[in-house]
């Protein structure tokens, strides 16, 4: 333990920066990928039919082993920042798109009437009811893809990328377990934190969501 603190201590700067590579990393990846899935999950709830295409295309998709993207990335895309975000934010999409897609498929259709008997027209109705009503299972769908994310992101180290796995790989290339310590427990430490935090933003949405068919009844 002592040797690992001391480890710590002399190699802070690089750990700083490796784990501000993995965050950015992480952070711009979830960000597409809600950026998409989210507008592409709403656009699924009005045909089942390609609803499923479109979802069992991704199924398939996060079936492929994340070192078989990246090496397909990499010959597309090259090596550093780019290829790993592009793999990272494939990943990410299908539990976003599906949380969606469910959360607003399995809202009561009694709300979506009330709605319509109060004169909403379909744009009004996503914003007032559909979204709020359905916002717990898409940030569940976020705090999946982000738990995903973060570590997987320590793989793009294979392809140049930075980021915590560098410290991981350097670490078993030179049988140095506190180097791969250092790039383990920060990882690991970033998705318990992601997930703390978004499992209360989840808590907090679904108390906001039954607020609302409170005052929807």
């Amino acid at each position: 333990m002592s040797s690992f603190l001391s480890f710590i201590i002399a190699n802070k700067n690089m750990i700083g920066k490796a784990i501000g590579q993995h965050l950015l990393i992480s952070i711009v990846a979830l960000s597409l990928g809600i950026a998409v899935a989210l507008p592409v999950g709403i656009l699924l709830t009005r045909n089942k039919k390609i609803a499923n295409i479109v979802l069992n295309i991704f199924n398939v998709i996060n079936t492929i082993p994340s070192l078989v993207l990246l090496g397909f990335a990499m010959i597309i895309l090259g090596l550093g920042f780019v290829p790993a975000v592009a793999v990272l934010f494939l990943y990410s999409l299908l539990p976003i798109m599906r949380n969606t897609y469910t959360g607003i498929n399995t809202i009561e259709p009694k709300y979506i009437k009330a709605a319509r008997g109060m004169g909403m027209n379909r744009h009004e109705m996503l914003i007032n009811i559909q979204i709020p009503l359905a916002l717990p299972s898409i940030i569940t769908g976020i705090r999946i893809s982000i738990i995903y994310i973060i570590s997987w992101a320590t793989l793009s180290a294979f392809i140049g990328a930075g980021g915590l796995g560098d410290l991981i790989w350097s670490g078993l290339q030179a049988y140095n377990y506190n180097m791969i310590f250092a790039g383990a427990l920060p990882a690991t430490i970033l998705a318990l934190i992601a997930n703390l935090l978004l499992t209360l933003a989840e808590k907090r949405a679904r108390e906001f969501s039954h607020g609302k068919r409170r005052n929807r009844k």
